[in-house]
């Protein structure tokens, strides 16, 4: 009896000997929410504390317009287009960064990050002096009956340019850290090219692509520079909702631009959050299809 009371006795000395296992954890946290709430709660919360001194008919009539409408539809529907073939065309520079060498590879992968290091004012200069009605790429294309600069066109290639290294940066350093042997063996069990990559590189790569479509989504939807060279601004047409928000300041109309930003961030915040829970769920649920690559082979019987 006396051994059993001793042990106890030294497991609770063991247990108050435990420290946190994140040291500072208490002073960490705070800094953390301080520098959160003064850089981005404080001044969101201003958003919203001003369009609470609007009525509901009034604030209905100013998020429900027409031009309201169609500029939420391109500004919304544009960053998501854009995020997937970001997804897409981002994979395949990642993976041809990562798997082969050929000359100029370097500068290459500098090219992928000119959109994060010019101005976006700069790139949307660029953009309309290519695509425009008498650019060296616009002028062949207009002649087509194909018009890209001052159309949707337009906006949503620049939503594709200003967000693709997003993917890009985020998918090439899972591929670089991908076991070249699982795929080896999967090539030893008889599994093609496809079969491998959906089965075994795709489940690998789920986590990092689900981050860069809402690191790209992001940015292509906040975009505002390059869109309002390219985009040609004409309401219910090609006009952005941060656009349609600067007309309102301009106009001095505060009250009607916190309506507008007030809707973006409802609904950005709401896309981010499914993306990201879509994210935690596929890490943090073992042996689903997202974590735990399976490949199934036919069974080789060997007759005696």
């Amino acid at each position: 009896m006396s051994q059993a009371v001793n042990h106890f006795n030294s497991l609770l000395r063991n247990i108050g000997k435990k420290r946190n296992p994140l040291p500072g954890f208490g002073l960490s946290m705070g800094y953390t929410l301080t520098y959160l709430g003064l850089l981005v709660l404080i001044p969101l919360s201003t958003i919203v504390i001003k369009t609470l001194s609007m009525s509901p008919e009034d604030f209905w009539f100013v998020i429900s317009s027409p031009r309201a409408l169609a500029a939420y539809e391109l500004s919304f529907a544009g960053a998501i287009i854009a995020a997937l073939i970001n997804c897409l065309f981002g994979t395949i520079i990642a993976w041809v960064l990562v798997r082969y060498q050929f000359p100029g590879k370097r500068l290459l992968d500098s090219i992928v990050d000119l959109p994060f290091a010019i101005p976006t004012a700069v790139a949307g200069i660029a953009l309309t002096a290519v695509w425009g009605p008498n650019g060296p790429l616009g002028k062949p294309l207009i002649s087509m009956g194909i018009q890209v600069a001052y159309a949707r066109t337009g906006v949503l290639l620049a939503m594709v340019f200003v967000s693709l290294p997003f993917v890009v940066r985020t998918v090439q350093p899972v591929l670089d850290r991908l076991d070249r042997e699982v795929e080896e063996a999967a090539a030893t069990m008889g599994a093609g090219s496809l079969r491998t990559f959906f089965q075994v590189i795709l489940p690998h790569m789920a986590p990092a692509l689900f981050t860069g479509f809402a690191l790209s989504f992001a940015r292509a939807m906040g975009e505002y520079g390059s869109v309002v060279f390219v985009s040609g601004n004409m309401p219910l047409r090609t006009e952005i909702t941060p656009l349609l928000i600067m007309t309102k300041l301009e106009q001095f109309d505060y009250s009607g631009a916190t309506a507008l930003a007030v809707v973006m961030l409802s609904v950005s915040f709401t896309v981010l959050l499914i993306v990201n829970s879509m994210q935690w769920r596929s890490v943090e649920k073992k042996g689903s299809f997202m974590t735990r690559p399976r490949l199934r082979m036919p069974i080789v019987r060997e007759e005696l």
